[in-house]
């Protein structure tokens, strides 16, 4: 079977076993352009489904999740169920993130009215589902038995009319008549304040259940860039998860989506210690915010052709100029393929990261092969100074 990316190099055994912690993951001490998890430095390497894992009642997170700690990965996002996408949405076949008809599962529970938009009931969103919540911690604990760190991203902004069609915040699908507005409206301070007040409390109750998880943080939007979301807005949901965590006693990391390719971070706030970029080839990203004490990640590619390549390259790339985090989407993985095995045609938006079968595994002599101990002893040292070591040397 095909296994997952090369760069599974990264994430090695040693990164994964399972150690007694001081708390959940945190910045590394010496080095915040890394983590720190259960006692050692790590660099977070993955190549993923499409965040449908938990929402999509179909999809066997078990067996997903196995299959990425055997092929070495260690690091997986997932979308909460504020958002989900209609069947051919971005041309993308068997969509993690589409359920099928019946089958989508979120924080809120159902009511006993029927009405909504992909089948079933409308949504309480008065009332919590707790099926739905044995879930997502069953899925975020059977990632902590693996290695395996979860990004929960809270929401996403609706890109297309037939996503906001779909979400239990619209007041279509949803019997408390709460999210009356047109998407771009979705996120706003001086929005709809019921609206406003279900997502606060839909924060406080994903943080409440997953704080004793040490292998998560929050990304509070995705994308919040493509739909210009407010910044204000997003500053909000940060504040509520930092507010219900001190109430916890606990503290999570907290990650903001700043742009696609490049941008420039001036005067980051205080509660975002990640950085991530989507499509972040050439690394120019890195380099343009090494200076903020940072960690920098690139957690969604794609959009370069099916082929291995580019996704391997922008990978390599992105860590070795000072990354800590990098996420290939995978559509390899779906419903009845967890095991990564799905032939995706063509015109899927993206590509898996993966090894060429070898008998045996990789060799020294394999291209990709070739300085990987050395160079990485070098990721993963904590690095005070500001100097880094040649290419080849190595650290003993």
């Amino acid at each position: 079977m095909m296994e997952r990316m090369y760069l599974m190099a990264m994430a090695g055994p040693a990164m994964l076993a399972l150690q007694a912690t001081g708390g959940p993951l945190s910045l590394h001490p010496d080095n915040p352009h890394y983590f720190l998890f259960r006692g050692e430095p790590l660099i977070l390497i993955t190549s993923a489904e499409h965040y449908g894992a938990v929402l999509n009642l179909d999809f066997d997170y078990e067996r997903y999740l196995e299959t990425l700690a055997r092929d070495g990965m260690n690091h997986t996002r997932t979308f909460v169920g504020a958002y989900c996408e209609p069947v051919g949405a971005f041309r993308i076949q068997r969509n993690t993130l589409a359920p099928a008809a019946g089958r989508f599962i979120a924080p809120w529970a159902r009511s006993n009215q029927d009405g909504y938009a992909n089948g079933g009931n409308r949504f309480d969103l008065k009332r919590w589902d707790p099926s739905y919540f044995e879930r997502l911690r069953g899925f975020v604990a059977k990632a902590g038995e693996l290695g395996i760190v979860v990004e929960v991203n809270l929401f996403c902004p609706f890109y297309r009319d037939e996503m906001w069609e779909l979400s239990p915040m619209n007041a279509r699908n949803n019997v408390n008549g709460i999210g009356n507005v047109p998407r771009e409206r979705a996120y706003a301070l001086d929005g709809e304040k019921g609206l406003l007040g279900v997502q606060e409390q839909m924060t406080r109750k994903v943080v409440s259940e997953l704080k004793d998880c040490d292998n998560v943080f929050y990304e509070t939007m995705n994308e919040p860039y493509q739909r210009a979301v407010p910044l204000d807005w997003e500053l909000r949901i940060a504040q509520v998860v930092r507010e219900t965590e001190a109430a916890l006693g606990v503290k999570h990391l907290m990650s903001r989506n700043v742009a696609n390719g490049k941008a420039r971070v001036h005067n980051p706030h205080p509660e975002f210690s990640i950085l991530n970029f989507h499509y972040a080839w050439p690394p120019d990203a890195v380099t343009m915010n090494y200076g903020l004490a940072r960690l920098i990640g690139d957690n969604e590619t794609g959009f370069k052709g099916n082929g291995d390549f580019h996704y391997r390259r922008e990978g390599w790339a992105f860590i070795l100029a000072g990354g800590g985090l990098y996420n290939n989407l995978d559509y390899s993985f779906t419903v009845g393929h967890e095991d990564g095995t799905f032939e995706y045609p063509t015109t899927q938006p993206g590509g898996q990261c993966r090894q060429p079968k070898r008998p045996g595994g990789a060799t020294a002599s394999d291209p990709f092969a070739v300085h990987d101990v050395t160079v990485l002893r070098w990721c993963f040292f904590p690095r005070k100074a500001a100097s880094r070591p040649a290419f080849g040397e190595s650290f003993t």
